[in-house]
């Protein structure tokens, strides 16, 4: 039987995203589907930070194994911003149509336009098992969106090596190569190892 694990966010588009990637190895539920709806609140400095509370948060209430992620967004030449403050950097937290416009407006017409998307996975197995997982993938961002796919900055991002933003790619080539996918890698890895 496969094992039942939290994913620390009601975000449908991620568990959808994550739970593609990640096959029948285990299934995820939602918050919502165990009956926590509120938010967590992100006061980490890091990816991994914020990953980390995330996961501790709903381990301490539900005692159920579970995985956080964190994803953000680093433009060069933003020296690194949005970064851990990707889902709010405009203010309201999940605005990406205000987000998008802040990054563009910031970038103005810079033609340093290299980017990469980081997640990091964090898994609390118990109160003693935790790990982390990072996941990158490299690519520019466009002067104007494109694409109604994906969610967040997908419709500005071009990954390298592609002509499509993450917002105009199938779902099932965007899980193939996202920074998500090379995170949920290393879990897939860390997992066939604890069944040996």
């Amino acid at each position: 039987m496969k094992p039942t694990w939290c994913l620390a966010s009601n975000n449908k588009h991620k568990i959808e995203e994550l739970q593609a990637i990640l096959g029948d190895r285990v299934k995820l539920n939602s918050m919502s589907d165990l009956g926590l709806t509120e938010d967590i609140p992100e006061t980490g400095e890091s990816l991994e930070e914020n990953a980390h509370i995330k996961a501790e948060y709903v381990f301490k209430k539900l005692g159920l194994p579970t995985l956080a992620d964190d994803s953000g967004l680093e433009i060069k030449a933003l020296g690194g911003r949005p970064g851990v403050y990707s889902a709010r950097y405009a203010g309201e937290h999940g605005n990406h149509e205000a987000n998008m416009a802040k990054v563009l407006t910031e970038l103005g017409t810079n033609t340093e336009r290299e980017a990469s998307f980081k997640t990091v996975l964090a898994l609390h197995l118990s109160a003693d098992e935790k790990y982390s997982f990072e996941g990158e993938i490299k690519g520019e961002i466009l002067k104007e969106k494109r694409g109604t796919g994906g969610f967040g900055y997908d419709p500005l991002f071009v990954p390298r090596g592609y002509n499509e933003t993450f917002a105009e790619m199938k779902d099932d080539l965007k899980n193939s190569i996202s920074h998500r996918k090379n995170a949920v890698k290393k879990l897939v890895t860390f997992l066939e190892l604890l069944k040996k």
